[in-house]
Order: C-alpha cells, then sequence, then structure tokens
C-alpha cells in the first residue's frame, strides 16, 4: 500500500485527525521521566490508544533532533509503533539543492521509513525532484501556512496578480501525483478563494487549536465543495491534555471527539447534496 492510499484509506473511514507527535521533554507528565526513554514511552502510549482512531501520525524532527543521538533513537522506536496502514510524516520542511535533497530524502524515506515529507518550495522543481522522485510515498508542499509570518512572503502579490501560495499550488498541480500542500487552519477566507486551485491536491492543515484554527469551519469548507482527501494535523492541544497516568487515554478520548465532529458534518453534508 503506497502512502496515497494509506490516506484516502483511513479518509474513507471519516478519520482526518493527524495527531502531531511534536514531543517536548518539558511538557510530558513527569512520571515518565523515571522511565530510561521518556520520550518513546510517551509516544508509545499515546500511539496504543489512539491507532484506532488516527488518521495519521505526524513527527516534527526538531524535537528529535534537539536530543541528539538519544532523541533519534526515540523516533526510530516511535516510528516502529506505528501500524504499516497509518501514515506517517516526517516533517522537517525541507528543501535545497539537489545532491543535498537526495541526502534528505534518503535519510526521511529509507532510514526512518516515513510514509510521507513536508516540503519548502522556495528553491524551485529541482530542489524537491529528488523527494519525487520516491513516487511511492506522499509529499506535502508548503503552500499557506499557519503562522502570522505567512503574510512576509507567501501571501505578496505578484506581477500577474496572483499571490506568491497561489502560484505555489498552480506549479505543485504540474509536478506529480504524489504531491499534496500545507494549507494552514488560520486561513478560512484564503481556503475558500483558493478551492478550485487546491481540486484534487491530498491536504496537510495545521492550525487547528493552540493555533486558533476552526476545527469546524475548515472541515465545512472542505465537504461542501467536495475536497474529500485531507488530514487536520493536531499536537500540542491534543498530546498534553492531562498529566496523569493515565494521559493517553484522555488524548484519545478527545481524538474520538473530534472524530465525531467531522462524522457529523459529514452526515449533514451528504443530506443537502
Amino acid at each position: 500500500m503506497n502512502a496515497l492510499e494509506k490516506l484516502k484509506n483511513r479518509n474513507k473511514k471519516h478519520l482526518h485527525i493527524c495527531v502531531g507527535l511534536d514531543t517536548d521533554i518539558n511538557k510530558i507528565p513527569k512520571h515518565l521521566l523515571q522511565t530510561d526513554d521518556p520520550i518513546f514511552e510517551f509516544n508509545k502510549a499515546i500511539i496504543n490508544e489512539t491507532r484506532e482512531f488516527a488518521a495519521a501520525y505526524k513527527f516534527n524532527l526538531a524535537f528529535y533532533e534537539a536530543g541528539g543521538t538519544k532523541t533519534i533513537r526515540s523516533l526510530e522506536k516511535s516510528i516502529a509503533e506505528i501500524p504499516s496502514d497509518i501514515l506517517t510524516i516526517g516533517d522537517a520542511k525541507r528543501g535545497d539543492i539537489g545532491n543535498t535533497s537526495a541526502m534528505y530524502a534518503k535519510s526521511l524515506f529509507e532510514h526512518f521509513g516515513f510514509d510521507a515529507s513536508t516540503l519548502n518550495p522556495l528553491m524551485g522543481y529541482d530542489s524537491l525532484e529528488p523527494f519525487f522522485n520516491y513516487q511511492n510515498k506522499l509529499h506535502f508542499v508548503l503552500g499557506l501556512t499557519s503562522n502570522p509570518g505567512s503574510a512576509d512572503f507567501e501571501q505578496l502579490k505578484l506581477s500577474n496578480g496572483n499571490f506568491l501560495y497561489e502560484e505555489i499550488i498552480t506549479k505543485v498541480k504540474s509536478w506529480g501525483e504524489n504531491i499534496g500542500i500545507v494549507f494552514g487552519a488560520t486561513n478560512e477566507e484564503q481556503l475558500e478563494k483558493s478551492i478550485d486551485l487546491l481540486r484534487g491536491l491530498p491536504l496537510l492543515i495545521p492550525g487547528v487549536g493552540s493555533q486558533g484554527g476552526s476545527l469546524e469551519n475548515i472541515v465545512q469548507i472542505l465537504f461542501e465543495n467536495n475536497l474529500n482527501d485531507f488530514l487536520i494535523n493536531i499536537s500540542r492541544s491534543l498530546i498534553y491534555l492531562d498529566k496523569s497516568e493515565n494521559f493517553a487515554y484522555f488524548t484519545k478520548i478527545q481524538l474520538t471527539k473530534l472524530n465525531e465532529i467531522i462524522r457529523n458534518l459529514t452526515d449533514k453534508n451528504e443530506k443537502t447534496n
């Protein structure tokens, strides 16, 4: 099963929440600090409780690289805990000259075994081509991100009248079938205006939860326009709900509530069409 098939299979089950395991040792329950590998024990507990209800898992590599070889090993062990039919995303936002990108791609896909990457398109197609050559993988290219600084460059208006992020999406659609777009949930107005551009592209949508994006509003926009291949990434507001020994259980309960919201919106959309 390739990466896109994994995404579509979970989406068909009305599972759209990507659990962001951006694990910070300063935020995990204190009792885990007594274990040999606190980061792994935290991740394993979350994965074991949520694997039935998650659409995907995303690991931001910065949280693991910062701790050196020990936390890199925690990452490797955590990835191994995820069932093979669930998409894993290596979130590193790579993009560099070709020979460097080839090594980054080899690291993500051959060493860590991720199903998907996140990529920065600023240096153009040749900087991302080594990733695209892994055709059984899925590649989410930054389009319009959820942070306030997206206004600095991504929302600049070009001489042809398009915004930069619109130009990126247009280019991406011509680059291959295993490529998607990152589009921040904090940009509802821009999402509605970009629907036609986004058709046919898998979407990774950060920004719901701690950054203030609305799950209900984003999902409603997508369903109303028959865009069904998408992941809503939620990290901090999902994995750090509780500090007790039952922390993973509370994450599962919250995840099932989020899934129920999406399922209700699905039913509502189907009744009106």
